[in-house]
């Protein structure tokens, strides 16, 4: 029985073990206003603190978030993204916040994942397909969003926007990590530095060697 009793508790310990390092760690203090000088710092979470006496306001702040972002680029799309490197203060927060901006007729925020971050979008303009694919098996998930909807994109699975409509479209994100990252993943596999060998992915893809070489020399724009 007290085998029993310890498997149990050892499983219990493992899954909260799981959860707990799912996500960004939990904060030990208030806040720790991040600073790039380690004089009277502390290091938590990849920045150095600033002194709480020494907090301010705009540790805190950002101004601009309804300025829109400029679409003029081959995908029709630009992320403007708030992280611990825009507001110091959420350093430790385990939270962000990003504004997606899409072109009429197409304006597409590509195929990509957050490898730490779980993603809730609420659509403020326009109507976007949205969607995202699971795990094995590959299933795709996907919904038509109009102003007011909201769809949540889990973390670490390739999701994407499309704008379906004939005007501008606008989105918020919230994203539960102060750092969630982004691997968009047409960039990734053929835009790489230095890159992939061009016979792994011409296997891959089931691909024609020549055809991965031209992808290989295009510019893969970054829409953040």
């Amino acid at each position: 029985m007290k085998g029993a009793h310890f498997l149990v508790a050892f499983v219990l310990l493992a899954l909260s073990s799981s959860f707990a390092f799912a996500f960004d760690p939990s904060p030990l203090q208030d806040f720790c206003v991040a600073i790039n000088d380690p004089k009277d710092g502390v290091f938590v979470n990849g920045k150095f603190c600033r002194d709480p006496m020494l907090a301010t306001a705009n540790d805190f702040s950002f101004s601009g978030l309804n300025i829109p972002g400029n679409t003029s680029n081959q995908v029709g799309s630009n992320v403007t993204l708030l992280n611990v490197d825009k507001i110091p203060g959420l350093n430790t927060l385990g939270i962000s916040i990003a504004r997606i901006d899409f072109a009429p007729y197409g304006g597409l925020n590509p195929p990509h994942i957050h490898p730490r971050a779980t993603e809730i979008l609420v659509v403020l303009e326009g109507t976007l397909y949205v969607g995202f694919v699971t795990s094995n098996p590959n299933r795709l998930i996907t919904k038509v969003l109009n102003a007011g909807d909201v769809f949540v994109f889990p973390i670490g699975l390739i999701h994407f926007q499309f704008n379906i409509g004939n005007t501008n479209a606008v989105a918020i994100a919230g994203l539960s990590s102060q750092n969630p990252g982004v691997i968009t993943i047409a960039n990734a596999v053929f835009g790489s530095n230095p890159p992939i060998n061009p016979d792994v992915l011409a296997k891959a893809f089931q691909l024609d060697k020549n055809v991965v070489n031209y992808l290989q020399k295009q510019f893969w724009v970054n829409n953040h």
